[in-house]
């Protein structure tokens, strides 16, 4: 046993080390984090406070450890324009630990953004530290939080998670503008706030993600 779940950590960290994504797989990835946060009338975000967000970050994001441990996570921020959705914009985190830590872990993760200081934070192009350039707290969840709910926090947190570790906490991780990967997706280098900010067009082949966001 002990050894069977050494062989999985070892390629759970040699995957988190060596696999690279394209960016249409990262907006592929985010595509299906939302409908399954959408999904789950009980314990998913409310619709209300989706419909009062300006903004959405969601991130997939690994932890492995074995004894020392690391995480490593990539995703897409998109913002509230005045034509809609916004394009998504890169986003990537990272981090290393130590301690007697054994496990793996997916968790998805999606931050509404409830104010317009809170995509800001995340259209400067620099990096956003949770909690700290902008306050953070867990979100409403279920069908009860439908009424009104009133934001109390710039941005809430949400997530869920498979693996064996207890939880990964995403609050006080620095979260990176990643503009190669605009780059690349939009093929010409642009700003992550001309992407929020709407002045650039999302391409076609992220018509599948904004759809789910305007559900």
């Amino acid at each position: 046993m002990k050894k069977s779940l050494m062989v999985l950590l070892m390629g759970a960290l040699g995957l988190a080390t060596v696999q690279a994504f394209t960016e249409q797989e990262v907006v592929d990835a985010c595509t299906g984090i939302i409908r399954d946060f959408r999904q789950m009338p009980e314990r998913g975000i409310p619709e209300t406070v989706l419909n009062h967000s300006r903004g959405l970050a969601i991130m997939r994001v690994l932890k492995v450890g074995f004894g020392v441990s690391g995480k490593g996570g990539e995703g897409v921020v998109v913002a509230r324009t005045s034509d809609g959705w916004s394009g998504p914009s890169f986003i990537g985190t990272g981090g290393a630990g130590f301690g007697l830590q054994i496990g793996a872990e997916v968790t998805d993760f999606v931050f509404v953004l409830n104010n317009d200081e809170a995509v800001r934070a995340f259209s400067h192009g620099g990096n956003v530290k949770i909690g700290a350039d902008a306050s953070a707290v867990a979100g409403p969840v279920g069908r009860h939080a439908e009424a009104d709910v009133m934001p109390t926090a710039a941005i809430y947190t949400y997530s869920r998670s498979k693996g064996l570790f207890a939880g990964v906490s995403l609050q006080g991780a620095v979260i990176v503008a990643q503009d190669d990967a605009n780059r690349r997706y939009y093929g010409r280098s642009v700003s992550p706030a001309a992407i929020l900010n709407g002045k650039v067009s999302a391409p076609d082949r992220a018509s599948r993600l904004l759809s789910a966001l305007r559900r």
